[in-house]
């Protein structure tokens, strides 16, 4: 069967792809043999390494948790502050005004340009010479700071473009019946092009997640992937075990978010399907009746 993206293979065709399959099946799980056996000789698969996180609760409460909470606490509050902040310069950069577009531009261009790390380490030094916050408390502040400004910023491109790629004629319609520009904006524009961004925006709201690391490592941030250092040393070197465990947490909480919005996005999409009403019968025929069958 062909469609038009692709034609349908042959017998050749066929039977090269199930060839380049078997060779990298076999491939991939040689080099998951020789993995195996590199960490088994390194003694990294013993039970003593891997045994605080199956029995017993210590290494959880102690300092899994711990850096978790810390992790979800920075990019709870970033993605809050990035979220709303990043839609205002999105939609600011459409604006007709010079004077609200420019600035907009400048702002989201100059955060863009600058890597996440450097805004924290900036972040750092200006709560630690400008403000009275706590030594302590420092490196959240800094967190934060550097993954509101860079995540904004790229939000605000994903607002932007997003709006940018509906149709024309949905917000000359608007406009066309009365609405104002702030009006097609907040009641026609902004509610189609949710769906479109959502993809976009939830795959950014895992790289703040991720991104709460580089607090841990460099502005000793007590993140989860930072408790993952101090356990592996607390119990004696399992360091394939520690790492591999706090792998494990990041990835079942991106499978979550991305879960989640994809479950938001199927929702959204069937509630505009559901928008329109439907007449029965009975509605034409009482409609008929009070308007004496003229129209």
């Amino acid at each position: 069967m062909s469609s038009v993206l692709y034609d349908a293979q042959g017998p050749r065709a066929k039977r090269r792809n199930i060839i380049f399959t078997v060779v990298f099946v076999a491939a991939m799980a040689a080099l998951l043999w020789w993995v195996f056996g590199t960490l088994n000789d390194k003694g990294q698969l013993e039970w003593v390494l891997w045994e605080p996180f199956f029995s017993g609760t210590e290494a959880w409460s102690t300092y899994i948790w711990p850096g978790l909470e810390n992790t979800l606490k920075a990019a709870a509050l970033a993605v809050v502050i990035a979220l709303p902040l990043g839609a205002v310069l999105g939609i600011a950069r459409l604006s007709d005004h010079v004077w609200v577009r420019v600035p907009a531009t400048i702002v989201v261009e100059f955060f863009r340009s600058i890597p996440v790390l450097v805004l924290m380490i900036f972040g750092l030094a200006l709560f630690a010479e400008y403000t009275n916050v706590s030594s302590d408390d420092r490196p959240l502040y800094a967190v934060v700071t550097g993954l509101v400004l860079y995540n904004a910023s790229v939000l605000a491109e994903i607002v932007r473009s997003g709006i940018l790629s509906l149709p024309k004629g949905q917000g000359e319609g608007a406009m066309a019946i009365g609405l104002r520009k702030g009006q097609v904006m907040r009641l026609i524009l902004l509610p189609q092009a949710v769906t479109a961004m959502l993809p976009a925006i939830v795959s950014q709201l895992v790289v703040i997640l991720k991104d709460t690391a580089l607090g841990g490592a460099v502005l000793t941030f007590p993140e989860l992937l930072a408790s993952a250092n101090t356990m592996s040393g607390y119990y004696g070197a399992n360091v394939i075990a520690s790492f591999t465990v706090v792998a494990v947490i990041y990835i079942a909480l991106n499978f979550l978010l991305t879960s989640f919005a994809s479950w938001l996005e199927r929702r959204l999409r069937r509630a505009k399907k559901s928008t329109g009403a439907v007449l029965r019968a009975d509605d034409v025929e009482t409609a008929d009746a009070g308007t004496g069958g003229k129209v």
